[in-house]
C-alpha cells in the first residue's frame, strides 16, 4: 500500500531537484522572455497602429493582423537569439554556430506558428477583431510559444550549464 506513495515522493524529489539545478537558467530564460514579450507586443502594436492598421492599404484587406504578428515575432526571435546565446544558455555550444542557428530558427518557427494561429483563430475564426482581443490572443500565443521554445532550446539547440546537466537516475525503489 505504501509503494505508490514512495514512488510519488521519489518523483516529487526528482522534480524539485531538477528545478533547483535549473533555477538560474529558468530565471534568465524568464527575464529574456519578459523582455521578448515587450519587444513582440511593442512591434505588433506599432505595426497595427501604423503601416498594418485596419485602414491601411498594406498587405491586403484581411490578413494584416497576422502579418503584423509574424513580423513582431520575427523581431523578438532576433532579440531572443542574441540574449539566450549570450546569457541564458551561456557556456559551451552544443553545435557549430550555423547548425545551432538553423535549429534555433526551427524551434522558433514552431513557436511562430503557434502564436500566429492563436491570433488568426481569435481574429478571423472567432471574430474578435478589437485591438484588445488581438493582444489577448497574442499573449496566449506567446505563452504557448514560450513553452515550445524552452523545451526546444533545452533539448535541441543550446548546451545546458555544467551544474544543471542531468545526473544518472537513482536506483531507489
Amino acid at each position: 500500500m505504501a509503494e505508490p506513495y514512495l514512488r510519488l515522493r521519489s518523483s516529487l524529489v526528482r522534480a524539485f531537484d531538477w528545478l533547483r539545478r535549473r533555477a538560474g537558467q529558468l530565471a534568465r530564460f524568464g527575464v529574456v522572455g519578459v523582455a521578448g514579450i515587450v519587444v513582440n507586443l511593442a512591434v505588433f502594436n506599432i505595426l497595427r497602429a501604423g503601416p498594418l492598421a485596419p485602414h491601411a492599404e498594406v498587405a491586403g484587406d484581411d490578413d494584416r493582423v497576422v502579418t503584423a504578428k509574424i513580423i513582431a515575432t520575427l523581431v523578438s526571435i532576433a532579440f531572443a537569439w542574441w540574449a539566450h546565446r549570450g546569457w541564458t544558455f551561456r557556456g559551451g555550444s552544443r553545435h557549430q554556430p550555423a547548425r545551432e542557428m538553423v535549429l534555433f530558427v526551427a524551434v522558433n518557427g514552431v513557436a511562430l506558428v503557434l502564436e500566429a494561429v492563436m491570433v488568426a483563430i481569435s481574429h478571423h475564426g472567432l471574430g474578435f477583431t478589437s485591438a484588445f482581443a488581438d493582444n489577448i490572443a497574442s499573449v496566449l500565443g506567446i505563452g504557448l510559444g514560450t513553452i515550445a521554445r524552452y523545451v526546444g532550446y533545452s533539448l535541441f539547440v543550446f548546451e545546458a550549464e555544467p551544474d544543471s546537466r542531468l545526473t544518472a537516475p537513482s536506483t531507489e525503489t
